[in-house]
C-alpha cells in the first residue's frame, strides 16, 4: 500500500500537499499582477525595471519592482504547475520555502542600501514577509505529505 501523499497523481487537490502548491501559486500570480495596478500599488511612477531606486510601494508597505513582479508571476506559475504532482508540490514548497530563506538573509545586508548588490528592492516588511514565507513554505512542504497518509 503507498501512502496518498507519496503517490505521483496527476491533478489539482488530490493530496494536501497540491492543494497548498496551489494556493501558494495563485497568491503568487495575484501578487504578481497587483504589483502592477495602480491604486494598489503607491507611487507607480517611481517603479524602476529593478533595483533599489525602485520606490514604488504594493499596498503602500513592499516595495516592488517589474523584476520583482515578474519574479512574483513566474513563481506562481511554477506552483500552479508543481500542483498537478505530489512530488512536484512537496518540492516547490520546501525549495520555495529555501529561496525565500536566501531571500531573507540577502534583505538583512542589502535592505534600503544603495549599489548593485541590491537589485531586488527590499524594505523592512519585505524581509518579514520573506521570513514568514520561508518558515510557512518549508513547514507545510514537510508537514503536509503526512496529512492524510494512509498507514499500512
Amino acid at each position: 500500500m503507498t501512502s496518498n501523499a507519496a503517490s505521483n497523481r496527476v491533478g489539482y487537490g488530490s493530496t494536501w500537499t497540491q492543494k497548498g502548491a496551489f494556493v501558494f501559486g495563485v497568491v503568487f500570480l495575484i501578487v504578481g499582477i497587483a504589483g502592477f495596478i495602480p491604486g494598489l500599488t503607491m507611487d507607480m511612477g517611481t517603479m524602476s525595471m529593478a533595483g533599489h531606486g525602485s520606490m514604488a510601494l504594493l499596498l503602500g508597505l513592499f516595495q516592488v519592482s517589474v523584476l520583482h513582479n515578474i519574479v512574483h508571476l513566474l513563481f506562481g506559475v511554477v506552483g500552479l504547475l508543481a500542483a498537478r504532482s505530489a512530488r512536484g508540490a512537496r518540492l516547490y514548497l520546501v525549495v520555495g520555502g529555501i529561496v525565500y530563506a536566501v531571500l531573507f538573509v540577502y534583505g538583512l545586508f542589502t535592505a534600503g542600501m544603495a549599489g548593485g548588490a541590491n537589485f531586488v528592492p527590499l524594505n523592512s516588511a519585505d524581509n518579514v514577509l520573506h521570513l514568514i514565507l520561508a518558515v510557512a513554505m518549508i513547514v507545510l512542504g514537510l508537514l503536509l505529505p503526512r496529512v492524510g497518509a494512509r498507514r499500512a
